[in-house]
C-alpha cells in the first residue's frame, strides 16, 4: 500500500481517557484555558469515554437529553453539568486565580 493510499482517521479523545485521573486531568486543564465552549466540549468527551449510557443513568437524565445538552451548540444549565460531573465522580471547585488573571472586584 502506497503512503498516499493510507486512511487517516480522526482522533477522538474519549479513546484516550482510560482512567478516573485521565479525566479529571482532561477536564482541569480544558477548564484552566477560560473557555466555555471548549469545557462544554471536554465534558462531552469525557461523558462519552465513560459511557454516555453510564452518565445519563447515574445523573438521572435520559440519554437523548445527555448527548443533546452536551452537543457544541447547546446550552445546557448548570444543574445538568453539575450532575454529569457528580455523575463522572468529580465536582468543581473554586480557587483565586493567578495575579495576573485577577480582574476582579475584590482586593485580596
Amino acid at each position: 500500500m502506497k503512503k498516499s493510499d493510507a486512511e487517516v482517521s480522526d482522533l477522538d479523545v474519549a479513546d484516550l481517557l482510560k482512567t478516573e485521573e485521565d479525566v479529571k486531568l482532561f477536564l482541569e486543564e480544558a477548564l484552566a484555558e477560560n473557555d466555555p465552549v471548549l469545557w462544554q466540549h471536554a465534558i462531552g468527551d469525557a461523558a462519552r469515554s465513560v459511557g454516555m449510557k453510564k452518565i445519563a443513568e447515574s445523573a438521572g437524565l435520559n440519554r437523548e437529553s445527555l448527548y443533546k445538552a452536551l452537543r457544541e451548540d447547546a446550552h445546557p444549565r448548570f444543574d445538568t453539568i453539575m450532575r454529569v460531573l457528580n455523575a463522572m465522580g468529580l465536582k468543581l471547585c473554586i480557587t483565586p486565580c493567578a495575579v495576573a488573571e485577577k480582574k476582579a472586584v475584590y482586593k485580596v
